[in-house]
């Protein structure tokens, strides 16, 4: 269960990295408020599961899942250009996810 808090808790980090652009410098209401909901959502989730992941092994999965979903978002739905090291450099960050949670001793 801690793992799927923590695939969740990944999932907010992509949802509040995305609307961080959208604050223009937290002027605008509706994506400030989205910013700071599901930032909250996401650090609770987090400490949810490092109560059975080490602390190491979780943050360092939260942080890949919201990088690797962040460049998804941008790229794919926002059309962020992009290029081949870019994307193999995203190919090696989820093999190193997939790797840290293979590894992890929970």
């Amino acid at each position: 269960m801690a793992w799927i808090t923590l695939l969740a808790a990944g999932l907010f980090e992509v949802a509040w990295a995305i609307l961080l652009g959208e604050t223009k410098g937290f002027t605008r209401v509706a994506p400030t408020a989205g910013f700071v909901v599901t930032l909250a959502i996401s650090m609770v989730l987090l400490h949810l599961a490092t109560r059975e992941i080490p602390i190491g092994t979780a943050y360092a999965v939260w942080v890949g899942i919201g990088a690797v979903g962040a460049y998804l978002v941008s790229t794919v739905v926002r059309g962020q250009p992009t290029n081949v090291g870019q994307v193999a450099a995203m190919g090696a960050l989820v093999a190193s996810i997939v790797a840290v949670k293979l590894t992890a001793a929970h």
